[in-house]
């Protein structure tokens, strides 16, 4: 029984260092930024930043689509970039076929950056 639990005993200390750290690196800054004073809230560190307009309020109010726009061609490039480290991966396995099919998609891609560039989809005002 004793070699049994002295068998998970590294697993134990892993998850203790483990809790200790994370709340560390959560908790420690907020109380170093609650007794430097760094915490002092104002309007406008309390404003929305994420959607560009107010959460609560009418939901038939007008709002600027551009946010969704910027956001939308993030998550095409993210996922992109996401795509090239698998491929880069398995390009032994796919050869030649895998390489032109990788290319032919950031061809595409590259096209699409650059009607998003040529309309000002990336223009912030």
């Amino acid at each position: 029984m004793a070699s049994v639990a002295a068998g998970y005993l590294p697993i134990l200390l892993f998850l203790i260092i483990a809790l200790g750290l994370s709340t560390a690196f959560v908790v420690l800054p907020m109380v170093v930024a609650r007794f430097t004073g760094v915490h002092q809230p104002d309007a406008a560190k309390l404003s929305e930043y994420e959607c560009g307009f107010p959460a609560f309020e009418d939901a038939r109010a007008e709002f600027d689509v551009r946010f969704y726009l910027v956001a939308i061609l993030f998550i095409v490039f993210d996922l992109e970039a996401a795509f090239l480290f698998p491929w880069a991966v398995s390009l032994n396995f796919t050869k030649w076929t895998g390489w032109a099919a990788m290319i032919v998609f950031l061809i595409e891609l590259g096209l699409g950056l650059a009607y998003a560039w040529k309309k000002g989809a990336l223009e912030w005002e």
